[in-house]
This record gives structure tokens, C-alpha cells and sequence, in this order.
């Protein structure tokens, strides 16, 4: 077939599909043409020829045939589909068909340790959705229904996919599609509507699983049955060939596990840190795993905690056991050391994609199996529930798998699985037949040379093989012309003659057919050997997950003896009682000042005041992670913790201008808020760290203030609320539930020392200029703030400036006397004009006290304008001497303040 000929195929069967790429086989290399050619080159660096043929060139960059598979797993990890065509012969030379579609979701050979999860979402119509998450690579198939949007997109944060199916109205749907890109890596990829109906889903699920309603399998929501049988039928469309493995299928309920929103599972750095490393975050804090899997478990229980007090008590049952077991729990991971990723090798087995090295470590890693039970048996470790762990799969299944793979594989096989060399001797009689008489063929080979020599006195002889003159017999040039009659000369070099005789090439074929026959046969025997592997992918997933949380409840055993963490009591009595606690992450980094955390029935609000950078943030983030590691079944970094078990924790801690989307730091933190407002329960902790901070300070006062009666009033959620509002703090006098703590600062000579103590009762100093000088700003800003703070304390004043452009005037109401005045300024009065622009900024120094109104018969009352105020700033002050102090509320006076300093500032 001429070059161009070639690319019209290609280019015809680019058209059959919707991957991005294709590589279509080409005799011995995958080719890549055109644009996909110039693709390939400049994300691999592969080298890009042109084939010319009838005046037309084309790009073209190729891979050797058995090469393709790591080339493919970059492409595919870049984001790109690709489709693969093969070559097959007809009568007339060589055709091309594909035959299976990579996608980020459906590729097996991936090297990532984290899970890959193909998620499909499903829209109903009363505003619920399905999903459906599956990891292609070992097996795990989850699927629920969820109430709203917003616990849709928790999920597929907490699953973190790699390829996401939106259903037919999600995927019209910008706002919730735009969610999950911000949300999520995840590849979107359409896949046909057909797919998502449900009288498909319900026939896929029942041809996957058997039985003839999805029923069977516990699926009874028509949302959580459309969304799996979607995934099924794109897994059977890109011909991963991989089905075999998704033996069981799970239905969750979102209920069974802590609600984490998006938001909280980033700002308390589960899996990542803000700026998206590994290092630094919660995982990689506790990750002491020794397997893949393992590891992969361990990252599931961070950010799926579980709510089942009888498996959390469990799973802390097996890290005690282990925690005191040192020398048996070192011999359980020196023993999973050796282990493999089962789970991911059986559904490489099932998709038929395993070869005889990865068959080998299935018999290896099932060769763990017994030795880790010796382990633990030989041990107290017999009398936890860790034993039971190595219970459940069924041991002697797995060792008579064990026992077939280690009698018919060879130690050391060949890379391919098409030329010989696989199997020990002994497995199969035909085949030992094979062999036999091939081995005598390659010795009368192996022996010809020293015959030679022997025979007809030739020295300078060698007998070899290439691809080229097949088997020869080379002699020196010096000795060539005694050669025998019967060598035939077939080749001259430089220094030697090449010859060959009639017995030799009727040897010579006999080999080849005696190495096409004996490859055929072991290709043949080798796919029944994985074909009976792949028929057990559900008892190798059983072992394989029994050895993963092993090794996970081994890393939180490691992690809490190492570092002085206890075995939390978990109730249901809602309360959180913690003794000298620490922040995971942080301890490992700094000298740690641990502290008390005290909530319960009667005190369920914790208003936390204290400096910038004093370890408010942290010491709220230690709370949530505490909760959080407990009811992963994890011990705990405290003296003591007595954790009441949570639905959800909610968090609200800082945001970032999200311009591209139009929503800026404010409009982020009031949708945060909204959402824990209306997603948080009685049984919810939540995290507030500075509610109102994004916009101006009576605005905000008056939502922080607004949620905190909120959440005591009608929520009732365990919260903890960090301010530099102090006016809240006089909520704890008024709310029963409210409480005030503080994190200690000392102040002598004017040098100020965070003592990171969080103590009872409130503070009215943040320190706000103390931080500024430790940030580096300039000296002059930093003694002139003092100065405007230290006169705020002590005239206790909120001014309001205006007047005409050279007369500025300053109205001031003095909270210490009640009264109000307006001030000229002698037109110089720079540090006046900075105190009054600085009055909402000064951490609420100004507004700690609700003063009483101005009086009637005040004698300055009438004169207080004086007499050469304009209209607009007389109307102000008219309406501030006719104020009922008394009779308005704090957060109502605060606003009239500012909409006062607004008008005034529009005249100025």
C-alpha cells in the first residue's frame, strides 16, 4: 500500500472515532500521521519524517510495536484519548481496525499510586443526582444518589476522578459542568445519551453482575442505576477489556460517611496543601505504607471518614494492637514489602493485558498472604482484630493459585508472551514434547562448529544466526579455499567467507518450525493460565484489599507510636473534650504548644479571639483534624480526646479572588458561608476563621453577628469562630451556648510575645500594628498607626469627616461622654484626616461600648454645627444629635455610621 494510501486509512479511521489521537499499526511500529504526527512529536520528543509518495508529503512519527504501552500511558496522562488499530492480514495484504479507545479513565498501565477513578453524573429532575465512580484498574465500583448539586461536587472532589461522564442535562448544565473543572483534574468526555437510559443501564448492570434487575445487586435509585450503567457501557465501548475485574458493585449512602464539601477538604489540606503539593498535607503526614494499595486505602479513609462507631472501633481496636505490637508490627510490614498491587494486577489479568512478569508477582504477592498470617499469629497480634482482617479472603483458593502460577512459570520469562520461553518444564506434556526435540535441533546447532573443525581441519570457525543469511557457517578467508565440496558460499566479507550446506538449512527449518510451533503453544497455554488467573479477579481483590488495610491500619499504628497519639473514646453524646491537643502536620515541623479543647451540650459555640498570627487558624484546623482522624479510626495527636461523633464538618477559612469566574473575595466567602448555613446539622462541627472580613467593617460586623445567633439559634452545630470582631464577644453574655477563648499575648516594653496558650474568656486587643512591623512595613506607617490607635483608645471616638474642600470638618461622637461635636480643622490636620480614615480598621478599638444618646437639653446642641457648615454636612449632624443611642441597636447604629461617613465623603 503506497504512503498515501496508508494515511487514507488512517485518516478514514481517525474519522470512526472521537479520540484525540491514533496510532495505527504499520508492520512492526504504531504510526502516527499528520497531525497527530506532529502531536506526538511535540509531547513525547519523538522525531517527526515525512513520507513522500505521489508528489505529497505527510508528517509521521512512529513507536515499535511492543513499545506502545508507556508511550500510550503519557499521552493518556497529558489528557489525550488515544485509539489504537490494529493490523490483521486478508487475501489481498493487511487491513486496520480499532480495536480499543485509551482515556485517562480507562487505562490500565498506570504507574500512580492513587486510585483513577471514571465517574459518570446523572441529573434528575427533583434537583438529585446519581454517580457512579469506577477504577478501571482495580475493580472498585461505587455508586450513590445524592440529595442537591452541591453534595454532587463533594463527592467528586472526595473521589478526585480522572475522567468525569456528564450525563445528558448535566453536561448542559455550565454552572455545575464549570464546578467540576475548578473542583476537580478530571478529562469531560460526552458519551452517547443512549447510554444513561435506563432500561440500558438496567440490562448492563444485569449482563455484568447477573440476575435480571439492577435490584440484585442493591441498586433501587433509577439515578444511581442510569449513572452505572453508563460507566459499564463506556468501558465496553473503548475495548479496555477490563469488565471482568468490576466483580461487585457498592451502593453507598453519602450518609454513611462525614459530608467534607470541597472547600473543607482544601482548606484542611487532606490530600494537598493550597498550593496543591503532597508534601505538607494531612496524608503525607501519617503515610507510612509500604504498598501501593495500602496507600490508596489510607488516602480513602482521610476523606471518606466513616460515621459507623462499631467500624471506627474497630479499625482503632487493629492500630492499638499494633501500636504496642513493635516487634510484630515491623515483621507485618517487612512481610508486605514484598507485596504487589494485587488489585491492579488482576484487572490487568482480566483485561487481558497482563503478561508473564505481572502473573508472577500475582504468585508473589499471594505468597505474602501466608507469611503475613504467620506474623500476626505468631504475636498478641492473634487476639486483634487483625487476624480477622487476614480471615476474609479465602486462603486456600489463593494457594492453589499460587501453587499453578509458581509450577508453570519460569523465574526469569521473556518480555513478549509470543516467543517461547514462558513456561517451567512439566506443565504441559505437548508442550515438553516442543521443547524436547527442540533443544536436540539447537544442539546439533550448538555442536557444528567443533565438528567442523574436527572433520575437515578448518580452523577460524565460528557457526552463528541473523536475520539476514539465517544460520552460517563463517571460516577465515586464509583457510576458506579448504573448505569442503558440500559448503555453499553465500556471503564474502573483508577477512572471512559465509557458507552454508543442505543439512544445515534443513535443520535451520526445522528450528524455526520447532520455534513458531513451541511460541504458539505457549501463547495458547499462557492465555488460559491468565484467563484462569483473570476468572479469580474477585478472590485476588479480596486479598489484595486485605493486605491494603493491613497496611494502612500498620501506618496509623507506626505514625501514632512514633509520635505520642492516643486512642480517641468516640460517643454520641455530640461533645468534644480534648486534652492537650496538636495539630497533625504542625508538630512535625515546629516546637508545638499543645492545647485544651472543651464543647458540650452546654457550651457548643466558641467565639476564639486573639493576635494575627497567635495560632487561632491552628489551633480550630487541629480541632477539625482531631474529629476528623477519629472517625477515620485513626489515634489521635492529644493527651486525651473524647470525640462525639459528626455528620459533617464545614469550614470557612480565607479565600482567594476568583476573577475569572466574576466572584470576588467576598462573593466567595458569603457562598462558603451560605453553604454551611445550609448544609450544617445539630450534629455538624463547623469551622469559622473570620466571617465579614471582606468588605466594610459594619457590613461585616453585622454577618458575623447575624451567623453567630443563626447557628446557636437554629442550627446548634459544635462551632468554633475566629474574630477580630470583639464586639461578638459580648454575645457570650446573651447566647447560653457561647463561650469566649482566647489566644494569649504578652506585651512588655512595647516588644509583644505570642504565647500560642489559648485561654478562657475574651481579648480586646489583635495587634494588628505589632504584626504590620513584623511584616516589614515601612517604620513612618508603622509609628504612625500607633499613634492613630493610641488615640482611638483613648478619645473612644467614631468621626465621620466632611465640610467644604478648604474647610474640613470632623464630626465626632465621643463614646465616653455620649455627646457629639463638629470640629474645623485648621486645613493642615493630616494625622486628623488618617485617624477618621482609619477609625473601621482599628479592630473595633472604637465601638467596645454601646454609649447612651446626646441630651436634649444639652446646651451645645443648638451651636454644635456652627455656622459655616454646609447643608449636606448639617443634615448629618442633625440626624446624629436627634439619634436614640438607647433605643437602637448595636449593629443598626453601626450601619447608620457608615452610610453618615458615606454621605459625607460623597460631599467632601
Amino acid at each position: 500500500m503506497t504512503a498515501t494510501g496508508i494515511v487514507g486509512e488512517f485518516l478514514s479511521l481517525k474519522q470512526e472515532t472521537e479520540a484525540d489521537l491514533l496510532a495505527m499499526q504499520c508492520g512492526d511500529f504504531y504510526e502516527f500521521f499528520a497531525d497527530d504526527a506532529e502531536t506526538v512529536g511535540r509531547e513525547l520528543d519523538l522525531k517527526i519524517s515525512q513520507k513522500s509518495s505521489h508528489g505529497s508529503s505527510y508528517p509521521m512519527a512512529g513507536v515499535p510495536l511492543d513499545d506502545l504501552t508507556p508511550y500510550l500511558k503519557a499521552l493518556v496522562e497529558r489528557g489525550y484519548s488515544v485509539a489504537v488499530a490494529d493490523q490483521y492480514e486478508i487475501d489481498d495484504g493487511h487491513a486496520r481496525e480499532v480495536v480499543r479507545v485509551v482515556t485517562p479513565g480507562t487505562l490500565l498501565e498506570t504507574s500512580d499510586e492513587a486510585a483513577q477513578y471514571l465517574a459518570t453524573v446523572v441529573a434528575g429532575g427533583d434537583g438529585r443526582y446519581g454517580l457512579a465512580f469506577a477504577d478501571v484498574t482495580t475493580g472498585q465500583f461505587h455508586v450513590t444518589a445524592v440529595a442537591d448539586a452541591d453534595e454532587a461536587h463533594a463527592e467528586l472532589y472526595r473521589f478526585s476522578p480522572v475522567e468525569v461522564l456528564p450525563g445528558p442535562t448535566v453536561r448542559g448544565d455550565d454552572d455545575f459542568v464549570a464546578r467540576v473543572r475548578e473542583g476537580t483534574d478530571a478529562r469531560l468526555t460526552p458519551f452517547e445519551t443512549e447510554a444513561f437510559a435506563p432500561g440500558r443501564a438496567r440490562h448492563a448492570l444485569a449482563e455484568q453482575f447477573g440476575g435480571e434487575a439492577a435490584e440484585s445487586v442493591g441498586l433501587d435509585d433509577e439515578l444511581a442505576v442510569r449513572a452505572a450503567g453508563a460507566v459499564l457501557a463506556y468501558v465496553d465501548e473503548t475495548g479496555t477489556g477490563v469488565s471482568q475485574s468490576m466483580t461487585r458493585i457498592r451502593r453507598y449512602d453519602a450518609a454513611d460517611h462525614v459530608d467534607l464539601d470541597a472547600t473543607t477538604q482544601r482548606n484542611l489540606e487532606l490530600t494537598r496543601t493550597m498550593h496543591g503539593d503532597r508534601e505538607g498535607s494531612l496524608l503525607d503526614a501519617v503515610d507510612h505504607t509500604v504498598t501501593a494499595a495500602g496507600g490508596r486505602l489510607l488516602r480513602e479513609w482521610l476523606t471518606r471518614p466513616r460515621r459507623d462507631r462499631r467500624e471506627l472501633e474497630r479499625r482503632s481496636d487493629c492500630v492499638g494492637a499494633m501500636a504496642r505490637e513493635a516487634l510484630a508490627r515491623e515483621a507485618v510490614r517487612d512481610a508486605l514489602d514484598d507485596a504487589y498491587d494485587l488489585e491492579r494486577l488482576a484487572s490487568r489479568a482480566a483485561g487481558g493485558s497482563a503478561g508473564a512478569t505481572e502473573l508472577l508477582r500475582v504468585r508473589d504477592t499471594l505468597a505474602v498472604l501466608p507469611d503475613l498470617a504467620a506474623a500476626v499469629a505468631e504475636s498478641r497480634l492473634a487476639e486483634s482484630p487483625v487476624a480477622d482482617v487476614l480471615e476474609r479472603p479465602d486462603r486456600d483458593a489463593a494457594a492453589d493459585i499460587r501453587e499453578e502460577l509458581a509450577a508453570a512459570l519460569r523465574d526469569d520469562p521473556p518480555k513478549t508472551v509470543t516467543e517461547g520461553g514462558l513456561f517451567r518444564r512439566g506443565y504441559d506434556d505437548d508442550l515438553d514434547d516442543l521443547i524436547d526435540r527442540h533443544e536436540s535441533a539447537r544442539e546439533w546447532i550448538d555442536t557444528l562448529e567443533e565438528r567442523v573443525k574436527r572433520e575437515y581441519g578448518l580452523s577460524r570457525v565460528t557457526v552463528d544466526r541473523n536475520k539476514t543469511d539465517g544460520y552460517y557457517i563463517q571460516v577465515g578467508k586464509s583457510v576458506a579455499d579448504q573448505a569442503p565440496e558440500q559448503f555453499r558460499e553465500i556471503k564474502t566479507l573483508k577477512n572471512s567467507k559465509r557458507f552454508t550446506t543442505d543439512e544445515l538449512e534443513e535443520r535451520e527449518r526445522e528450528i524455526l518450525r520447532l520455534e513458531e510451533a513451541r511460541g504458539d503453544l505457549e501463547y495458547e497455554l499462557f492465555r488460559e493460565l491468565r484467563e484462569r488467573v483473570a476468572a479469580r479477579a474477585d478472590l485476588l481483590q479480596d486479598v489484595g484489599r486485605a493486605l491494603a488495610e493491613v497496611d494502612a491500619l500498620a501506618s496509623l499504628a507506626t505514625h501514632a507510636a512514633g509520635n505520642d497519639w492516643v486512642r480517641p473514646e468516640l460517643t454520641d453524646d455530640g461533645g468534644l473534650r480534648v486534652e492537650a491537643g496538636r495539630h497533625p502536620v504542625v508538630e512535625r515541623t515546629t516546637e508545638f504548644v499543645p492545647n485544651d479543647l472543651y464543647l458540650d451540650e452546654d457550651r457548643r459555640f466558641l467565639l476564639v479571639t486573639g493576635p494575627n498570627m497567635s495560632g487561632k487558624s491552628t489551633y480550630m484546623r487541629q480541632a477539625a483534624l482531631i474529629v476528623l482522624l477519629a472517625q477515620a479510626g485513626s489515634f489521635v495527636p492529644a493527651r486525651s480526646a473524647t470525640v462525639g461523633l459528626v455528620d459533617g464538618i464545614y469550614t470557612r477559612v480565607g479565600a482567594l479572588d476568583e476573577l475569572a469566574q466574576g466572584r470576588s473575595t467576598f462573593m466567595v466567602e458569603m457562598q462558603e458561608l451560605s453553604n454551611i448555613l445550609h448544609s450544617a446539622t445539630e450534629d455538624s462541627l463547623v469551622i469559622l476563621d473570620e466571617v465579614g472580613r471582606g468588605t466594610a467593617t459594619y457590613d461585616g460586623i453585622s454577618i458575623a453577628w447575624a451567623a453567630t445567633e443563626y447557628i446557636h439559634n437554629r442550627i446548634r452545630a459544635k462551632t468554633l469562630f475566629a474574630t477580630h470582631y470583639h464586639e461578638l464577644t459580648t454575645l457570650a453574655e446573651r447566647l447560653p451556648r457561647v463561650a469566649n477563648v482566647h489566644v494569649a499575648a504578652e506585651e512588655r516594653d512595647g516588644d509583644v510575645t505570642f504565647l500560642r496558650t489559648v485561654r478562657e474568656g475574651p481579648t480586646d486587643r489583635s495587634y494588628g500594628v505589632h504584626v504590620a512591623d513584623l511584616a516589614g512595613v515601612p517604620g513612618p506607617v508603622v509609628r504612625r498607626s500607633r499613634d492613630v490607635l493610641d488615640r482611638l483608645r483613648e478619645e473612644k471616638a467614631i468621626e465621620a469627616k466632611g465640610g467644604a474642600a478648604d474647610e474640613p470638618v470632623q464630626a465626632v461622637f465621643d463614646l465616653s461622654s455620649g455627646e457629639f461635636r463638629a470640629t474645623a480643622s485648621d486645613g493642615g490636620g493630616e494625622d486628623d484626616a488618617t485617624a477618621a480614615d482609619d477609625a473601621d480598621d482599628s479592630d473595633g478599638a472604637a465601638a467596645d461600648a454601646l454609649p447612651d444618646g446626646p441630651r436634649d437639653d444639652d446646651p451645645r446642641r443648638d451651636d454644635a454645627a456652627g455656622p459655616d457648615l454646609d447643608p449636606a454636612t448639617r443634615a448629618v449632624l442633625d440626624e446624629l444629635t436627634d439619634t436614640d443611642v438607647n433605643g437602637t441597636s448595636p449593629l443598626e447604629l453601626m450601619g447608620r455610621v457608615q452610610e453618615w461617613q458615606e454621605r459625607l465623603d460623597d460631599e467632601a
